[in-house]
């Protein structure tokens, strides 16, 4: 892999080239998934949290740990179980006999990129805990507010809840997150490779990162400058609507989705090289994004989060 590039300084055309360069690097180790890639840097680029739901050993975890290392981020990992504590994931603060006073200790919330392993195997009082830290990017302990660094990004995984020893996350939780994607079985030419030996997540150990936390935050500050044109939100704007008003939905998008929806477009766009929002920007999007908020009918029950999704974008037409 090439050199760093320091995009704080770079020019728009060297910020494309270290996004792919990462983005190569990335679809190199995790066989086969570009469009799960795709929606993680999209995720991150958009200030957001990515959850991912499967089965276990699909490579939830060596997705999360090759995201940290291509992208020169600070990476911290929690293993969630049933006896975990709040204080486990913030931290807490410990008396020193030697002077009398109490030393916070820093949970491994405090790092740039955070892995919430399984974090459905863990009560709902350890899973809150990370409430705090995903929205306001600060935790609140012992009175004092400390702030978390930037970037921040939590890349949780969860296996299915029908799976013994899960708890459901409470939708407040799961509106946290910006995107959930689910990285499914390897197709058969990638996991032929797997079988004949290959082991791509073996050079996590010496790969050089194709960026830097740095260029990360500044990247961050580009999505904005993506223009979103009336017409896209108009798109936006009836895709929200459908889910309010159709009666399969309980409970449609709310604002928040409909800013998330917005600004992980502008980041997707971003990512494809481009200072203009598509329509299939947006439709790239939207299953991520909304599968896992919409709250349907018993007698639509039977969908999962993305045929959710799907449902509702066959149903708009764009403007």
């Amino acid at each position: 892999m090439t050199d760093p590039v320091s995009i704080s300084k770079a020019t728009p055309e060297q910020a494309r080239d270290a996004l792919v360069a990462a983005r190569d690097a990335l679809n190199g180790i995790i066989l086969g998934k570009p469009q799960q890639i795709d929606l993680a840097i999209t995720c991150l680029l958009a200030r957001g949290h990515l959850l991912i739901e499967d089965v276990p050993g699909v490579g939830k975890t060596t997705m999360a740990r090759a995201l940290a290392v291509i992208l020169g981020l600070d990476f911290a990992r929690i293993q969630f179980t049933s006896d975990l504590l709040p204080a486990d994931i913030t931290g807490l603060s410990i008396y020193q006999k030697d002077d009398g006073t109490f030393r916070f200790h820093p949970g491994p919330v405090f790092t740039q990129m955070l892995l919430a392993d399984e974090i459905n195997r863990a009560t709902p009082k350890a899973q809150s805990a990370l409430l705090e830290a995903m929205q306001e990017r600060q935790v609140t302990i012992d009175g004092e507010r400390r702030p978390l660094p930037e970037p921040f990004f939590v890349v949780a995984t969860q296996n299915p809840t029908d799976q013994i020893g899960t708890f459901e996350l409470p939708e407040s939780q799961l509106d946290r997150f910006l995107m959930r994607v689910e990285i499914g079985y390897p197709d058969g030419e990638a996991e032929r490779r797997l079988l004949d030996g290959e082991n791509p997540g073996a050079s996590l150990d010496t790969i050089e990162p194709a960026l830097s936390a740095a260029d990360i935050v500044a990247l961050q500050s580009e999505v904005a400058g993506v223009t979103a044109n009336a017409h896209l939100l108009d798109y936006l704007q009836a895709l929200v609507a459908h889910t309010r008003n159709a009666p399969e939905f309980v409970t449609g998008l709310s604002p928040r989705a409909s800013i998330a929806l917005a600004n992980a477009s502008r980041a997707y766009a971003l990512l494809a090289g481009r200072s203009v929002v598509y329509p299939d920007d947006l439709q790239a999007v939207f299953a991520a994004i909304a599968g896992h908020r919409l709250v349907v009918t018993s007698e639509f029950a039977h969908l999962s989060p993305a045929d959710r999704a799907a449902h509702v974008l066959d149903a708009v037409a764009i403007p």
